[in-house]
Parts: C-alpha cells; sequence; structure tokens
C-alpha cells in the first residue's frame, strides 16, 4: 500500500489554499469541483513528495467543530529557526519552540484559518 492524502474540512477554501502555499510551500496539485453535490476538492502537496492534503470545502459550512480526536499533521523543515522566525514575523498564530524531554527532537506549531495544528520538527 502508498500512503495518499490526508482530508481536512475547511470553512473558507481561498484562505486554507493561501495559507497552505504561502506558509507552508504546499502547491496545488489538482481541483474537483461538484457544484451539483454542493462541495469542492483541492488537493496540496510539497514539491518534493507524493502524498498530498485534501481540503474539502462544503458549499454550506462556514465552520467546522474540531473535536478532540483530531491531533495534528507534521512537517520535517530543513530551516528550522528562519522558517519559525518567518512564520512568526508574518502573524501566524505559532507555539514557542520546544523540544522532547531527551532532546531528539525541536518542533512548534503553527495552527491553520479553520484552527487545524501542524507540527513543524527541525529535520536531523
Amino acid at each position: 500500500m502508498k500512503y495518499l492524502h490526508t482530508c481536512i474540512r475547511v470553512g473558507n477554501l481561498d484562505a486554507s489554499i493561501a495559507f497552505y502555499e504561502k506558509a507552508l510551500g504546499f502547491e496545488v496539485t489538482r481541483t474537483k469541483d461538484f457544484p451539483d453535490k454542493k462541495f469542492t476538492l483541492v488537493y496540496l502537496a510539497q514539491p518534493t513528495d507524493y502524498a498530498e492534503l485534501e481540503l474539502t470545502y462544503n458549499y454550506d459550512t462556514e465552520r467546522y467543530e474540531l473535536g478532540d480526536g483530531y491531533g495534528h499533521i507534521a512537517l520535517e523543515c530543513e530551516d528550522f529557526d528562519a522558517t519559525y522566525e518567518r512564520l512568526k514575523s508574518e502573524g501566524y498564530d505559532v507555539t514557542d519552540k520546544s523540544g522532547l524531554s531527551d532532546g531528539s527532537d525541536s518542533f512548534f506549531f503553527i495552527k491553520d484559518p479553520d484552527g487545524y495544528k501542524i507540527e513543524i520538527i527541525r529535520a536531523k
């Protein structure tokens, strides 16, 4: 088997696409519009990865309750400190940098327009 995509439902499709492109470097790979069913699917991916993030936009829903089952998406970052400073200076909702008690990982979280968390992990 091969991992293909993760789907999240979004309330503002344009804001979500802009966030994932500008903040995190994703690129739209394809769009599928289903006006008769009142939803649009937009797939995004990192330029060096085949796995996609699917944004599902339902025309009649502006906001979703995230619940307590969702955790986060994780991205590895080569230029960790510079990326952190850029995202913070651009006004994104980012946490402080942190690490595990054994010193194995450094990370921070950023939230997308719908409140989904994305963990940014320092590349090893």
